[in-house]
C-alpha cells in the first residue's frame, strides 16, 4: 500500500513517500525507490504500489526527458494512456505468478515546474482494473494517500510536520491492513524554480 502524499503551491511543492517495500511472491521485506526525480526538469515520478509497475513508468517518463521538445504538460498527457497499454501485461504477469490480483493498483503522481506556466503543476494517476480507464485528476494543493488519518491536520511545509503525517498514516494503513504495509524511512523531494532537494526525513 505505502504511503504518497504531495503539498502544492505555485512556487514550492514537496512529494513524500515511505521506503517499506515487499516482495509480491517471497513476501521478503526490503527498501524500495518509490520517488525519483527528472532533474533536469524540476520533475519528481513518485508511486504507491507496485514498485515493478511505478519503475516502468518511471523509466518511460525519464526516456521521455530526453526529447528536443520535451514539457511536464505533455508527460503528463502521455502517462495515463501508457499506463492503460501496460496495465495487460502487468496483470498477466500476476496471474502467472498466481498473485491475488485484488491486490493490484497503482497510484503515481508526476509533480514539477512548468516552463510555461511558470508555476509548479501535477498530476495524480491511479489503475486498477483493465476494463476501466486510469484515473487522472490535476493535483490543486496536493494530495494525501492514505487521507483518512491526515483530515483534522493543518498543510506544512516543514520537515517535521512531514514526518508526524507519515508517521501517523502508517500506523493506520497497517491497522487497516492488518499486516506491515507502511514504514520505514519517509524520504521527500522538496521543489521549487530551479531546485530539486531530496531529504531523508527519518523512521517512521
Amino acid at each position: 500500500m505505502s504511503i504518497l502524499n504531495v503539498l502544492m503551491t505555485p512556487e514550492r511543492a514537496f512529494v513524500a513517500v515511505d521506503t517499506l517495500a515487499q516482495d509480491a511472491v517471497s513476501g521478503e521485506i526490503s527498501e524500495g525507490a518509490k520517488l525519483l526525480l527528472i532533474p533536469q526538469h524540476n520533475i519528481v515520478v513518485a508511486g504507491r504500489g507496485s514498485g515493478q509497475f511505478f519503475l516502468r513508468i518511471y523509466q518511460l517518463c525519464l526516456e521521455a526527458s530526453f526529447r528536443k521538445a520535451f514539457s511536464i504538460e505533455q508527460i503528463m498527457r502521455e502517462v495515463g494512456p501508457v499506463m492503460d497499454q501496460l496495465w495487460p501485461k502487468y496483470v498477466q504477469a500476476a496471474q502467472d505468478a498466481n498473485m491475488d490480483l485484488a491486490q493490484l493498483q497503482a497510484e503515481i503522481v508526476v509533480v514539477g515546474w512548468s516552463k510555461a506556466q511558470s508555476r509548479i503543476v501535477g498530476t495524480a494517476y491511479a489503475k486498477s482494473v483493465v476494463e476501466q480507464p486510469t484515473h487522472i485528476a490535476a493535483l490543486v494543493g496536493g494530495i494525501a494517500a492514505p487521507g483518512q488519518p491526515l483530515r483534522d491536520l493543518p498543510d506544512s511545509f516543514h520537515p517535521d510536520a512531514i514526518l508526524a503525517a507519515g508517521s501517523r498514516q502508517a500506523a493506520y494503513v497497517n491497522e487497516e491492513e492488518g499486516r506491515h504495509v507502511a514504514g520505514g524511512r519517509l524520504i521527500a523531494a522538496f521543489l521549487q524554480r530551479g531546485e530539486a532537494l531530496v531529504r531523508d526525513l527519518g523512521t517512521i
